[in-house]
């Protein structure tokens, strides 16, 4: 992914999303291991959640998924406190850091519809507001290629097995985790600080 503004500069939302108190967003943006690693730094996330979007329950785990025959995709069940972090911000981290939103079915070296760039959204509201800062960050060029990101209704969320939650903390040695994940942690840290738990201190 290449950015044609520096990732400090990276433009946030240009209107509001009314919200107050708990609230959720199911992001998929590769492998689940990489975003969850993200979203867990921050101030404000309540939990991060691994697991699978798009398809049916019977077809929501690990080895069928990845098989690619499904029409899931792996994804996070963000849960946050909209009080002191805003879909807005959580929005801006999942096009600038957290993937790579340019990239068709894939992310780096992982390929297939389960890895695509994908935010589900559960009322109208959180689409319109979705699909208007992906037009946003398109008509600004902020990348050096057109958003693919779909946005599909939420029907159910099924969380992944337990050994892939929180799984860059309990294996940060695990050679995926290295090469993959630990780069964006290290961008977030780097690039947006105040938005880290303690304000990054």
């Amino acid at each position: 992914m290449t950015l044609t503004v520096s990732l400090e500069a990276f433009p946030s939302p240009k209107r509001n999303f009314e919200e107050s108190g708990p609230q959720r967003i199911v992001l998929g943006g590769g492998c689940f291991w990489c975003t969850e690693a993200v979203y867990l730094e921050l101030e404000g996330v309540l939990s991060v959640t691994s697991g699978y979007a798009g398809d049916r329950e019977a077809l929501a785990n690990y080895d069928k998924v990845c098989s690619g025959l499904t029409n899931h995709a792996e994804v996070i069940e963000i849960r946050y406190d909209s009080d002191r972090i805003s879909l807005g911000e959580l929005l801006q981290l999942f096009f600038s850091v957290a993937h790579d939103p340019t990239q068709l079915d894939r992310q780096g070296n992982d390929r297939g519809r389960q890895y695509r760039s994908v935010v589900f959204w559960e009322s109208e509201q959180q689409r319109d507001f979705v699909r208007d800062y992906i037009h946003q960050l398109d008509r600004d060029m902020v990348h050096d290629a057109p958003i693919v990101t779909t946005l599909e209704p939420l029907e159910a969320f099924y969380p992944a097995e337990e050994y892939h939650q929180d799984f860059a903390s309990r294996n940060p040695t695990q050679p995926y985790i290295q090469f993959a994940a630990l780069p964006k942690v290290h961008k977030l840290r780097e690039h947006f600080p105040e938005k880290l738990r303690g304000g990054g201190k």
